[in-house]
């Protein structure tokens, strides 16, 4: 689908066809070039501003979808006056024209982005939710607000001492709430980008073909002999609509080879930045490798069919003949969505987002803290004008430019 937007959007449009379709009504037209050639049979759906999806005049051609239709109908377009869209261009205009909020805009590159179940989930039910929750936070903190003013303005009026006090208890739960939703941000952050879960063991551990078996391709080079893999290997699996990286790493030991003491050194530090470290030995007597301090860690026995009986306390699985990696995926898919849960909650995605309600909370925080009526006022704006940050309401450039350059071309 090609979408031209603006002014002049119609005339060019109109220019490649004999009579645009009813608006809002797709029509099957003969696109043609400059020079009458036709270009391709396409449905085409005219959206006249402001009810569009940039609130400009907008065109959408449902074309044929080979590579050279899309060329040809792109040149014709630019040969008449078009130009090829810019980054997150469409929903940038669809923002300065009203037709959405911050948020919604990226929410959108979100659901662009979405490689799962989840992330989709995410995008839409996730950014739903932060909208309805920014909604409600404003009504709320306005009302507050208007309290607080007339605290200031009528000191002399013998307001009941319950008006302050329900004004106070207000802002509290205003913070409260809000600062549960900040600490939930990082599982959502999380979702959105991605886990990474590392697997750490001995040289000859059976870590490679274990990743294998997990990625259901062959991944890594599989050999008897230790200190085959000596750089991280990843592959990107998907647990329960949850995106993981599934990492290979070098064999942990000591080594005086200087290349296989860098994977290691390596395979240690990734370990240490891993959501999750599944830390594998081989049967028939198994010896773990040391974890970082404080990681979250999955113990798990490979090589699992060379063992006469199994050791208590820990995952045992053959990656040869498949006994006990259904145990393996569940648990692991378990533990993905354990780190990224989301729901019942308001979602901040993104470090901006996160960045906005940190900073309205520490000025409820300091509106609490204040004693003089107008100390607490003016906090009481600082957070109003972080939320308007948070939405789009108030902003710069800069942080425009930053938004929307993450689209991806045209969107």
């Amino acid at each position: 689908m090609v979408r031209v937007s603006g002014p002049a959007a119609l005339g060019i449009a109109g220019g490649m066809m004999r009579g645009l379709p009813e608006s809002r009504h797709a029509g099957l037209r003969d696109l043609v070039d400059a020079q009458g050639k036709i270009l391709d049979h396409a449905l085409v759906t005219v959206f006249p501003a402001p009810h569009s999806y940039t609130g400009d005049d907008c065109v959408e051609f449902s074309l044929h979808g080979g590579r050279a239709v899309l060329a040809a109908v792109s040149e014709a377009l630019v040969a008449a006056g078009a130009r090829p869209a810019e980054a997150g261009e469409f929903s940038r205009a669809a923002f300065l024209n009203g037709r959405m909020d911050l948020l919604a805009a990226e929410a959108v590159a979100d659901l662009v982005a979405a490689e799962t179940e989840a992330q989709r989930r995410l995008a839409i039910e996730g950014a739903d939710a932060l909208q309805a929750a920014c909604a409600a936070w404003r009504e709320r903190l306005r009302l507050v607000m208007a309290q607080q003013e007339a605290l200031i303005d009528f000191p002399d009026e013998d307001l009941p001492v319950e008006v302050e006090e329900r004004l106070v208890g207000e802002v509290q739960a205003l913070h409260d709430e809000m600062q549960g939703v900040l600490a939930a941000s990082p599982k959502a952050e999380r979702l959105r980008e991605g886990l990474e879960f590392v697997i750490l063991g001995a040289p000859n551990a059976g870590k490679s073909t274990l990743l294998n078996a997990l990625a259901g391709e062959d991944v890594a080079i599989v050999s008897d002999m230790p200190g085959t893999t000596r750089d991280a290997v990843g592959v990107r699996v998907d647990l329960g609509g949850v995106p993981v990286r599934m990492t290979d790493t070098a064999g942990v030991r000591e080594s005086d080879d200087p290349i296989e003491a860098e994977g290691v050194r390596r395979a240690i530090a990734r370990s240490e930045k891993a959501h999750l470290v599944i830390a594998v030995a081989a049967a028939p007597e198994p010896m773990f490798a040391k974890v970082p301090d404080g990681a979250e860690v999955l113990y798990v026995v490979t090589k699992a069919d060379l063992a006469e009986f199994a050791v208590l306390g820990f995952l045992h699985v053959s990656a040869q003949t498949g006994d006990g990696m259904g145990d393996l995926v569940k648990e692991l898919t378990a533990m993905a969505l354990k780190l990224t849960d989301t729901k019942g909650t308001a979602a901040l995605a993104r470090p901006r987002q996160v960045a906005c309600v940190r900073d309205i909370v520490a000025a409820l925080a300091a509106a609490l803290a204040a004693e003089a009526p107008e100390l607490r006022g003016e906090e009481l704006r600082a957070a109003a004008n972080a939320l308007g940050r948070l939405t789009g309401v108030i902003g710069v450039e800069e942080i425009l430019d930053a938004v929307f350059s993450g689209f991806c071309i045209g969107k």
